[in-house]
């Protein structure tokens, strides 16, 4: 179980009930959109805008504490943030999975004469699954 209220306050940001709720949703899906977040949100809190939700992401991103994942065509996803990682992307389903960057790519992202901070790889192909059909 995380601990929404600390993450929020570490990141210098105030613990809401609508921030809290969007680090809820984000969580249980993995990688979810807006209009994804606002659907789920929606039904338990009826007031809740979806202005309020963009608001609140864009404020989340900008503070480190989720990370937006671009799709060609389609929506960006939002994920927590949690350590440097690969991005598999199905373009047929839009499904996402997660891949630990491995020693040898880490090496290979060292470049000389810049100091990389972080990284965002997306990796954009078809999931076993939608081979199959």
């Amino acid at each position: 179980m995380t601990d929404y209220i600390t993450l929020l306050k570490e990141n210098d940001l105030k613990a809401t009930i609508q921030r809290t709720s969007i680090l809820k949703s984000i969580k249980q899906a993995g990688h979810i959109n807006i209009d994804d977040i606002y659907e789920v949100l929606k039904e338990q809190y009826p007031t809740l805008s979806l202005a309020t939700i963009y608001k609140n992401i864009i404020l989340m991103q900008q503070n480190s504490v989720i990370i937006e994942v671009p799709i060609n065509g389609e929506k960006s996803k939002y994920e927590l943030k949690k350590d440097d990682h690969i991005h598999l992307i199905c373009q047929s389903c839009g499904e996402i999975q997660d891949r630990e960057i491995s020693v040898k790519t880490k090496e290979t992202l060292e470049i000389s004469n810049f100091q990389l901070n972080s990284s965002q790889i997306n990796l954009y192909g078809v999931c076993q699954v939608c081979q199959g059909r």
